[in-house]
């Protein structure tokens, strides 16, 4: 075996050159295309190496490398060659070919086994149509896209339209409702005020008559109190009061509310917690529910009144703290799906026309909203329908502002002890009358002004020691005369009147020398008022 080494490694043997008798064509002919070739060798693992370096994705890499290294090394052998044409290394030579031999044999079985997997491949034309075809899709992805947002916005018409529809729906059961709520109020009213008028001298007669019409006004006003409460437009006068003393005092007025035929159970342990809401509306929004509860049970069940309080850590709507639960349920026949879903929209009933308004449900929602807390419903058909109302535990007086807070007071008032200039300011002419007939029977002497830039000319003349304006009017409304007023005179009392009871227009008013009348309200209201304002005014 070192023989054979020794003898490849020999150098004794001739050179290449020898054999093509150095002739110089031949010879420069063998360098210079062995010189070319291997150059070109050279070149194409570079080549590669720098395709395979810059697209690391291709699949087949490895088997570009094993190549590269062949074609290198088939470069090597020409080089070889042009070198034994002047020297007679052939052991080097044929060290050189043993590792192109080597390269090339796993290089030739490696591509064969690829050729299924190369063959595999896409086409350009393949890849054309597959293109294509992708193409294709997105055309038909755009065009499914386009009239998703068609039927998207017919929906929302639809929606929009079904809402406008419901809103129609809901005026029309608002206007059976009210007017014949209304209709009934007025005949009271028309009726005993007529009986008056055609027997005014029967004294007894007439005081029971007005006391009637009075009553039908109290139940007009308890009305738009709902109105005014569902909507939320009117502030509450919220304060302090515990919830059990005062369902205890208005049970009589429910039994009477809902029949013999219905038994009626409480069972209230609130305790000593408190809770800041108006009470007028609480026992409004409470007597809506038992009535809605006893037209629920035509032949008759059980209604039960139940408080308990509760501590609320996690609530949607609520903050964690102390509540009183207020639960009506009744043994009535429920609700389906759609009607609870619809049970506390805007002047929503199942009930015909003139049977209801749909505002006990709303307007109960709305107190409990104001008041701090929520309304929370459950029903099924079948199952009866309970109500609950929760509302927050709280200390202390009323946060309600002063000039938001209506007057409710039934002793006669004080008389003037002078002769006292009050100006009135209304634009409506039989309200503007009542207040200024009113005010004169006791001794007041009254200016009255159908607008206000009337009234603040006549200012200029004779200022009054007191005030009375409509808070809405057309041009300079309430706000705009009593900003003018107070401009020139601080101090200046002010009692405002108004139908729509506009709290947060009002308040920045709010202090001692203003103060809040809501319509409609008695002659002896407005008098006491304004002799308490005056009584103020002389300390």
């Amino acid at each position: 075996m070192w023989d054979l080494i020794r003898a490849l490694s020999d150098g004794r043997y001739a050179p290449h050159g020898y054999c093509l008798l150095w002739q110089p064509g031949l010879v420069w002919t063998h360098v210079v295309s062995d010189l070319l070739i291997a150059a070109a060798y050279f070149s194409i693992p570079i080549a590669l190496i720098s395709f395979i370096r810059r697209r690391r994705d291709v699949h087949f890499g490895w088997m570009v490398w094993l190549f590269a290294l062949f074609i290198l090394a088939c470069g090597t052998s020409h080089l070889m060659q042009v070198w034994n044409l002047w020297h007679g290394d052939y052991a080097l030579e044929g060290l050189v070919k043993a590792i192109t031999a080597f390269a090339s044999v796993p290089t030739a079985i490696l591509l064969w086994r690829l050729i299924p997997q190369a063959l595999a491949l896409p086409s350009p034309r393949q890849l054309a149509l597959a293109n294509a075809e992708l193409e294709g899709l997105v055309d038909e992805r755009d065009a499914a896209l386009a009239r998703l947002t068609t039927e998207i916005a017919q929906r929302e018409r639809a929606e929009e339209a079904l809402v406008q529809a419901r809103k129609i729906d809901a005026i029309g059961r608002l206007t059976g409702g009210i007017a014949h709520d209304f209709n009934n109020l007025l005949q009271a009213i028309t009726g005993n005020l007529d009986l008056i008028q055609q027997r005014p001298g029967d004294q007894a007669r007439v005081a029971r008559w007005a006391e009637n019409a009075l009553k039908a006004v109290d139940r007009g006003t308890r009305l738009t109190g709902q109105l005014l409460a569902f909507s939320r437009t009117q502030r509450l006068e919220l304060k302090p009061l515990s919830v059990d003393p005062m369902i205890v005092g208005m049970l009589d007025l429910v039994r009477r509310s809902i029949g013999p035929a219905i038994e009626l159970h409480t069972r209230l342990e609130a305790g000593g917690c408190r809770v800041q809401a108006d009470q007028t509306q609480l026992e409004l929004a409470l007597l809506n529910l038992a009535i809605n509860a006893r037209d629920a049970m035509p032949e008759g069940g059980r209604l039960i009144i139940a408080t308990r309080e509760v501590s609320i850590v996690d609530h949607q709507e609520l903050e964690p703290g102390r509540y009183v639960e207020v639960a009506v349920a009744d043994t009535g026949h429920g609700m389906t799906e759609e009607v609870r879903e619809r049970a506390l929209d805007p002047f929503f009933t199942t009930k015909g026309v003139g049977r209801g308004t749909g505002l006990g449900l709303s307007m109960a929602f709305g107190v409990a909203r104001q008041s701090g807390g929520t309304l929370l419903l459950s029903s099924a058909p079948g199952a009866g329908t309970t109500v609950t109302v929760l509302l927050r535990c709280v200390e202390g007086e009323s946060t309600q502002p002063e000039a938001a807070k209506a007057v409710e007071v039934a002793a006669p008032p004080p008389s003037p002890g002078a002769d006292v200039p009050v100006m009135v300011i209304d634009d409506d002419d039989q309200v503007r009358d009542a207040i200024t007939d009113g005010l004169r029977a006791i001794g007041y002497t009254v200016l009255p002004f159908a607008s206000g830039a009337a009234a603040l000319r006549a200012r200029a003349d004779r200022r009054p020691a007191l005030t009375v304006v409509d808070f809405a009017m057309p041009g300079l409304n309430g706000a705009d005369i009593a900003r003018q007023i107070r401009a020139e005179e601080p101090g200046a009392r002010i009692v405002f009147v108004s139908g729509f009871a506009d709290s947060a227009a009002i308040d920045q008013f709010a202090g001692p020398h203003t103060r809040v009348l809501r319509k409609p309200f008695q002659s002896g209201d407005l008098a006491r008022v304004v002799a308490e304002m005056l009584a103020d005014q002389a300390e």
